[in-house]
């Protein structure tokens, strides 16, 4: 009988040669190997070694301090390709100090990169990323002074006249999963995680290679015991295991907690127990956008304002049923749970795997997506990916705001220190921020408004102030807030000139209600 090969975490660290490329799996810090993660760092801080690693993700892997955060030293890891690090503060500063090469891809063409590789592609072709700072032709999705001169990992092909990014293969030595539960013979089940991912592409892709797979497991189970139907990986693919020694600690489900039922289906909690959202510029900008709903679309929320408080609105305001709100993690329905838990949520009504979940955004395309506000310029250009020297990366940016029918944008007018006071249905500004966000023109292209404006995709800008819509000639000024200075407190503090409505409008009272919903069903409901 086949035996699975359990190993301590420090043996399986011991196995990763220099020089190699390493793959992780996880989203936040959903699904971190931590307790092999941690065995490397450790490995590397006493020995030197591995050193001079390619580490690959696809998603943001941390919650500031674990996940691949354990990676983020100088010589460990020479070059990172991955998606985000908005959660990952020591990779920000590496990359803004020029101290590892690093290339940053759309997240879903990673995922969907595990799977090209894993049939015997060399690479993936896709129209995510034309036009935007992954574009070779743009920055090639390169981050740094360091990567500026190193060779492109994508390029640009033609096929019957039109024009697709290719994205090249990356092959893989080493790849890094966790699952809750394996057997004697390593057949593993990801059934307490909270996503279900990309674990068995990334798997496959990296056997291709003739690589390793080194899982992290919270239990061993007997042979027999495991309904074939949850395992996810068979042990067959599976070179060595760990079991994770302190769960609590290195097997969380999520970073709020180490283990809750309802986050993985595994019970329903009642919807007494979700507390509405606190009123503030926040929420105020959320209802304003939910506005833009329709009864029976499809919706994608980002990280930021949208996660945070899109589906909290919607469950306050009795519409949640009237929509299907997704997360690129996978999940359909529920309850949203945000901040550095993102991804995750309490009564899903449905989960699949991430890159099927991309299948979807890249093909169909959603109805509308909500995501969040970095800069704005004239040409309708969004940077959401990066300031100054501070990289965040796309995530799943690029991935759903090129083929979704409808973004919405969610964000404050301007950054860092504003304060507001709503009252009385007016809104008034009590100290500005410190930083415009409608600028003469972005940092980087996140989202290209020329291009959107091309194809006809409906583009909405709401901040607590004001409200734009791209038009075919620009960015148009639709609606300000009651109290607002038109001149002073929005052209005047702008980079650029705005098309002005002829039929500006104010932004309706009912968004001030602060002591209950605000009777948003009868914008959604509307024909």
């Amino acid at each position: 009988m086949i035996q699975a090969n359990f190993v301590t975490a420090d043996e399986a660290a011991a196995s990763i040669e220099d020089g190699t490329t390493i793959a992780t799996i996880g989203m936040t810090l959903v699904s971190a190997s931590e307790s092999n993660l941690k065995a490397i760092e450790r490995r590397f801080e006493r020995t030197g070694h591995p050193r001079g690693l390619t580490l690959l993700h696809s998603c943001g892997q941390s919650d500031r301090e674990r996940g691949i955060q354990h990676l983020a030293h100088e010589g460990l890891v020479t070059r990172i390709i991955g998606s985000h690090w908005g959660l990952q503060p020591r990779w920000m500063d590496m990359i803004a100090n020029n101290q590892v090469e690093a290339y940053c891809l759309p997240q879903g063409q990673i995922a969907q990169l595990y799977r090209s590789m894993a049939c015997g592609l060399p690479g993936k072709m896709s129209k995510v990323g034309l036009g935007t700072f992954i574009d070779p032709r743009i920055e090639g999705g390169k981050m740094n002074d360091r990567t500026r001169e190193l060779p492109d990992i994508t390029e640009i092909l033609e096929y019957h006249g039109e024009e697709y990014m290719f994205y090249k293969e990356v092959p893989i030595d080493t790849c890094l999963i966790r699952g809750t539960v394996c057997d004697e013979m390593g057949n593993l089940t990801t059934t307490e995680e909270l996503m279900k991912l990309e674990v068995f592409n990334a798997v496959l892709a990296t056997k291709r290679f003739g690589g390793q797979v080194i899982a992290q497991v919270k239990r061993v189970a007997k042979n027999g015991t495991i309904n074939p139907k949850d395992v996810t990986v068979p042990g067959v693919f599976i070179d060595k295991i760990v079991v994770c020694d302190d769960p609590e600690v290195d097997h969380r489900q999520t970073h709020s907690f180490y283990f809750d039922p309802s986050y993985c289906g595994q019970l329903a909690v009642p919807e007494s127990a979700i507390e509405p959202a606190p009123f503030n510029e926040r929420k105020f900008i959320a209802r304003r956008g939910v506005c833009e709903l329709r009864q029976g679309a499809v919706v994608n929320l980002g990280t930021g304002i949208p996660n945070d408080m899109v589906g909290r609105v919607c469950q306050e305001e009795g519409i949640a049923d009237d929509v299907m709100i997704t997360v690129e993690s996978g999940i359909y329905g529920g309850v949203q749970m945000g901040g550095v838990d993102f991804g995750i949520g309490q009564n899903l009504v449905a989960m699949v795997s991430h890159p099927e979940q991309f299948d979807y955004y890249d093909g169909a395309g959603v109805d509308v997506t909500y995501m969040g506000l970095g800069e704005l310029d004239g040409e309708g250009n969004v940077n959401s990916t990066k300031m100054g020297s501070r990289c965040t990366g796309a995530g799943g940016f690029i991935d759903i705001t090129q083929n979704a029918k409808t973004v919405v944008f969610l964000g404050t007018f301007t950054a860092r220190g504003a304060k507001y006071r709503f009252g009385d249905g007016k809104l008034a500004i009590e100290q500005e921020g410190g930083i415009r966000k409608m600028v003469s023109r972005v940092a980087q292209i996140s989202f290209n408004g020329p291009a959107s404006r091309a194809s006809g995709q409906r583009v909405v800008i709401v901040t607590e102030r004001a409200v734009f819509e791209l038009v075919e000639s620009g960015v148009m000024l639709t609606e300000i807030a009651p109290g607002i200075d038109l001149q002073t407190q929005v052209l005047g503090m702008m980079d650029f000139e705005p098309i002005v409505s002829p039929d500006l409008k104010l932004m309706d009272a009912c968004l001030f209600e602060q002591d209950g919903p605000a009777g948003l069903r009868r914008f959604v409901l509307a024909e």
